[in-house]
């Protein structure tokens, strides 16, 4: 496959660039910053260089052209404040949508999160509220989409190792799951077309992840 993952940089993107080149994919890393081009280097990634606040669709879609696949795993990270929430998690992914519609690549995965439901919660501080509100729209605008979309959303990400084993459901408590673990069900989910149409919450559990990913799909 040749993948097209927004936020190449990130600590899952760069997990699931390093499963992808090792199996013999094509992996293109959009990033901002010319130099973590060596990065991505490192896990078998192409960087390309595109300021997805900034670009235009045509810009993106020159990226996702000939992509058998596209995973928006964009985020503004913590230290951003209100205006990048929207900015890049929820106006990035419209992009990104966008121009992979217009690109005709129709297999997208979108990492979200849990607890969207928060965002109107007092006690959630401002910019964390912001946040949800932003991957909650980006939820919705994927779903409305004409595309082969699946949405997942991991619990509390961790740097512990993967365990190979994982919960993934429609809907499970909040809890713990490797990073590790994360990328991998990305790469289940990419080679399972089934998983289309579903939004899904991911946890550490006691179910290998290749049985995990058979047992959601359509």
């Amino acid at each position: 496959m040749r993948v097209v993952i927004a936020g190449g940089h990130g600590k899952i993107a760069l997990r699931l660039s390093t499963l992808l080149s090792e199996r013999g994919d094509e992996v293109i890393g959009i990033v901002r910053n010319p130099d973590h081009g060596a990065d991505l280097a490192a896990a078998g990634a192409e960087a390309a260089v595109v300021d997805l606040e900034t670009a235009g669709v045509a810009e993106v879609e020159n990226t996702l052209r000939g992509a058998d696949a596209a995973v928006f795993a964009a985020g503004a990270g913590p230290g951003s404040g209100v205006a990048r929430k929207e900015s890049v998690d929820r106006a990035a992914a419209a992009l990104f949508a966008d121009a992979a519609e217009a690109a005709g690549v129709r297999r997208h995965v979108q990492i979200s999160a849990m607890a969207l439901e928060r965002a109107d919660d007092p006690e959630v501080g401002e910019v964390f509220a912001a946040y949800l509100r932003a991957k909650a729209a980006a939820e919705d605008d994927l779903r409305a989409r004409d595309l082969d979309w699946t949405i997942l959303r991991p619990g509390r990400l961790t740097d512990e190792p993967g365990a190979g084993r994982v919960h993934l459901a429609e809907h499970t408590e909040r809890a713990d799951i490797p990073r590790d673990d994360v990328a991998a069900v990305l790469l289940a989910l990419l080679d399972e077309p089934a998983t289309a149409g579903k939004t899904l919450e991911l946890i550490a559990g006691d179910t290998p992840i290749e049985d995990a990913v058979a047992a959601v799909r359509s």
